[in-house]
């Protein structure tokens, strides 16, 4: 599994705003992250969001999202737009739900696929929700602490 693009964002534009219409917190790319046991991401929205939370991080694969740029013919978004933590790259997020898995020496529990929501329509485009529907990504608890790099 290869580390294409690593996001974090200080606030939620999309989750726990139903109704309310969306939010403008920036999301940002860094070239590494500091990933805490129990707690997430340091800078990341849900850091300390809940004790024993189990998305800490979020995952997201990029040969998805060059399937869906391809399939509903938008190519001027970048993956930062599924507001998923890490992109990567070589792996089927499906098969880690239930494992438990390391990456760059970090170990992390898949814990459950990220469910699109109707807001995938508006970051990315009309269509996305339908389209990522059983691969929008995986949500993962941090087992360990340590640093989180983009493969250069």
């Amino acid at each position: 599994m290869r580390v294409e693009n690593i996001f974090i964002s200080p606030g939620h534009n999309f989750f726990g705003r139903w109704g309310k219409g969306a939010d403008n917190h920036e999301t940002h790319e860094v070239s590494s992250v500091n990933c805490v046991s129990g707690r997430g991401l340091e800078g990341d929205r849900f850091f300390d969001y809940e004790k024993n939370d189990k998305s800490h991080i979020t995952l997201f694969s990029k040969e998805i999202f060059d399937d869906m740029c391809r399939a509903l013919e938008i190519f001027d978004r970048g993956p930062e737009v599924v507001r998923r933590n890490v992109i990567v790259s070589g792996i089927d997020l499906n098969s880690l739900v239930g494992k438990t898995f390391s990456l760059q020496g970090i170990e992390f529990e898949g814990v459950e696929e990220c469910s699109p929501c109707q807001w995938m329509d508006e970051a990315f485009g009309k269509g996305a929700m339908a389209f990522l529907k059983g691969q929008g990504g995986l949500r993962c608890r941090i087992l360990n602490d340590g640093v989180l790099v983009k493969d250069g």
